[in-house]
């Protein structure tokens, strides 16, 4: 009683500070509390990296095929519960389940059939005891139960978690983003790429009920409570969808639309932008209909038509969230309102609608394995870019602005990744990468063998998690030649192939170096103003040329020698002249 009493004596000033102090220590207690729900052991970076990055025994004997995500946001606390119920398929003898949820979020339970499960926890990992009987080739599900305050994203996209904003209104706007960092940071699942569920998802989420949620797949219900102010808003995905793909928008939204027929018929485009971007966006996104034009034309069949397509404007500059495209270039073409080229070509576009959406041929349908093959995803839809200006504009647009994207490779590491350490590779994954198939397409030397190997890749590898060792197998088999040298040199190694030569008593030597072993790329060139192909290889090769020419003027004048600049090398002649 005397406490309460000297409590009340005290300033509004200070009470208030008791009052902080006395909430942050029962959240302490409270998370240690839900901490100490299951054993656990602190590992370090490394061994969290193993668990991640490897296909453990505890997630190989089982099959993802359907998520159940089913949340409520609370914008206030910046926080975020629910449960994930999730569908698998036994593929072999049952042992402990693995799934991931990053701190600080806070897995809480899991059951089965009624029955709490036994859980340990190793880092963010977290290996879960089936008690019940697991029959092969049977399905089964459990639900996991989680909440917390989920890691702010500080820089997103790039650094990943959620990002917590408001809009000129001061309305919440809210959105996740976690390729890389992974899906895990928010919600509890399966977080290795090489298991998509094969049945989709269904994601439910609640907030408050001025708001709207936005996720991927098409809006089947929306539920209003009117005793708790919120709404459920319920998305349901019918594909096959990678984690970090699955994601959630919250803002004043407001909504409009078109269709496109395109190859397999019907799209459905839908829009959701915030309240005062509306007139921007009408005029913005009509990039979004030429950029699925574009891309069917070059990749096949936009891969998720059941699913419809969605640009979503959100507090942060984009992601290829599949089927829920998120978009934050500030309504402007360029990137950021710049070209990235430097060519001028940049500005013909909105970067982030043309490169995002073509993330849904690569990277939604076909999806790396393991993150040190994100060029797969990276590589291909930064290609993708110049396809656009091709189909749109004329070839010459686009290699130009190819080539001006060279200016941004750094060349400091190679674009691979280490394998089973969650360990994606270099920037370079985007502009060399994108440079590179530049490069395969000149070797093969026609436009239609190379439109064909695209779409190829798209239908071969449907809806599939790949390797790059099946990608570039099919592009070799496709277009008839080995090309193993080249994805070795440019995907594996940092070095720019050099092609050395010179030319001396009617006579053209030349080599590659700065090379691997092995390296035999052929190149095209231009003798004065006549386009050949050289075969080098990093042994000197001789060929007879005329070192000078008579013009009809009876002028002598040396030999002009160039190399076709759509090939991504350097050229070196040594005698300098």
């Amino acid at each position: 009683m005397l406490a309460i009493t000297n409590y009340c004596q005290l300033s509004p000033m200070y009470l208030k500070i008791i009052v902080s102090i006395l909430l942050l220590l029962s959240l302490i207690t409270g998370n240690q509390a839900t901490a100490d729900l299951f054993p656990k052991r602190v590992i370090d970076d490394h061994h969290q990296n193993i668990l991640r990055g490897t296909i453990t025994p505890e997630r190989a004997w089982w099959d993802l095929s359907h998520y159940e995500l089913d949340i409520s946001v609370d914008p206030l606390n910046k926080s975020i519960s629910g449960t994930n119920t999730m569908k698998y398929t036994v593929l072999s003898e049952k042992k402990r389940l693995q799934i991931e949820l990053q701190a600080p979020m806070q897995l809480t339970k899991v059951e089965q059939n009624g029955t709490l499960l036994a859980v340990e926890q190793l880092g963010y990992s977290y290996f879960i005891s089936i008690n019940q009987a697991q029959e092969v080739g049977k399905e089964y599900q459990l639900t996991m139960h989680f909440s917390g305050m989920p890691h702010e994203a500080v820089r997103a996209p790039w650094d990943g978690g959620i990002t917590w904003s408001k809009d000129d209104n001061g309305n919440d706007f809210i959105a996740s983003s976690c390729q890389g960092l992974g899906a895990s940071i928010w919600w509890p699942n399966k977080d290795h790429a090489y298991d998509e569920p094969d049945q989709g998802a269904m994601i439910s989420v609640e907030v408050p009920e001025h708001l709207m949620n936005v996720s991927n797949g098409r809006l089947v219900n929306v539920q209003h409570n009117k005793f708790r102010k919120t709404k459920t808003f319920h998305w349901q995905v019918v594909n096959p969808i990678n984690n970090y793909g699955i994601n959630i928008n919250i803002g004043d939204y407001v909504h409009f639309g078109e269709q496109y027929q395109g190859e397999l018929g019907q799209l459905d485009m839908d829009y959701y932008v915030l309240r005062d971007h509306i007139d921007k966006a009408k005029k913005q996104f009509k990039d979004a209909k030429r950029t699925i034009q574009a891309f069917e034309y070059w990749f096949g069949p936009y891969p998720f038509y059941q699913d419809s397509f969605k640009l979503v404007e959100a507090p942060y500059l984009g992601m290829e969230h599949q089927s829920s495209v998120t978009y934050g270039n500030g309504y402007q073409n360029g990137y950021l309102g710049r070209d990235r080229s430097q060519t001028g070509a940049g500005m013909l576009f909105d970067f982030i609608i043309v490169h995002e959406s073509g993330h849904e041929w690569f990277a939604n349908n076909i999806t790396h394995n393991d993150i040190a093959d994100m060029w797969i995803h990276e590589s291909f839809t930064s290609y993708s870019e110049s396809l656009f200006l091709e189909y749109h504009y004329d070839k010459e647009k686009a290699f130009e602005y190819i080539r001006g994207k060279r200016l941004n490779i750094q060349n400091k590491s190679p674009i691979i990744g280490q394998y089973g350490l969650h360990q994606e590779g270099s920037g370079d994954m985007y502009d060399k990468g994108g440079s590179m198939l530049h490069t395969i397409r000149q070797i093969i030397n026609n436009d239609e063998t190379w439109r064909s190997i695209l779409r190829g890749l798209n239908q071969t590898f449907y809806h599939g998690v790949v390797e790059t060792a099946q990608v570039e197998s099919y592009i070799s088999d496709q277009s008839g030649k080995d090309l193993s040298k080249v994805f070795d040199q440019y995907l594996r190694d940092i070095r720019i192939p050099t092609l050395e030569y010179f030319i001396k008593n009617n006579q053209m030597q030349y080599r590659w170096s700065n090379v691997i072993e092995g390296f035999n790329m052929p190149v095209r060139v231009f003798i004065d103003g006549k386009a050949m192909w050289l075969s080098p290889s990093t042994k000197w090769e001789k060929m007879s040329i005329d070192e000078q020419r008579t013009k009809d003027n009876h002028e002598t004048v040396k030999l002009k020698f160039k190399v076709d600049a759509n090939f991504y090398i350097s050229t070196l002649n040594l005698l300098g002249d």
